[in-house]
């Protein structure tokens, strides 16, 4: 067997599986070690120090002037690569920092906000409306299968959330006729799938192994 070790890529990939973090995170995180790594002209981050990753964090806040939120974002994944990826203790980081900026939220009313989704297209009013009434992420929307809905007792479960955890919610009421009706939809879709010998779709962890 080789010893040539992974790329950095795959040992990062390897190692966001082996924390159970979501796939938004590894987006989000090697977006921000891609940015570190062009910044310090693509050199092997096991070659750089504290010394440049200050550069880049202050580079963030004072010629880009990204927000608090963002420059923490890239802080972390960077924290994330060194200590968990590469095994080397960063400690003691001093970078400028973000200034914090005083936003008052806009609130939309509920007729507003029934408004906005009455003028969505048809196939995305049901996601607008699950946002808005359940309090769900758009990837957690995205992610719903029918076995998490229960319509008796209006919850919805949601899994492998924000910190990869289950939690239930509130299911409206109102949408559960729009709901049944796009399971009626999505199963006729499905079986004419079949019929054609296309079908399928994403599983998680091991159990496209175990069905096949």
């Amino acid at each position: 067997m080789s010893n040539t070790p992974l790329r950095l890529q795959q040992r990062f990939r390897n190692t966001i599986y082996q924390h159970h973090y979501s796939i938004r995170t590894e987006q989000t995180y090697w977006h921000w070690i891609k940015r570190f790594l062009y910044f310090n002209h693509k050199q092997h981050p096991a070659k750089l120090r504290a010394a440049d990753i200050e550069r880049f964090l202050t580079h963030l806040a004072v010629d880009r002037q990204v927000a608090p939120a963002t420059q923490n974002i890239a802080f972390n994944a960077l924290m994330f690569l060194y200590n968990k990826v590469l095994r080397i203790e960063m400690i003691g980081i001093q970078a400028k920092r973000a200034k914090k900026r005083v936003n008052i939220p806009v609130v939309f009313t509920r007729a507003e906000v029934s408004q906005v989704i009455a003028n969505l297209p048809a196939d995305y009013q049901i996601m607008a409306s699950l946002l808005y009434g359940s309090g769900l992420r758009l990837s957690e929307c995205l992610r719903l299968r029918i076995k998490d809905l229960d319509f008796d007792q209006n919850t919805i479960t949601v899994r492998q959330g924000k910190g990869n955890k289950d939690r239930v919610t509130l299911l409206p009421p109102n949408l559960i006729p729009k709901l049944r009706d796009n399971i009626l939809v999505s199963k006729s879709v499905f079986a004419h799938d079949m019929s054609l010998h296309y079908a399928g779709t994403t599983m998680p962890y091991a159990l496209a192994r175990i069905i096949n």
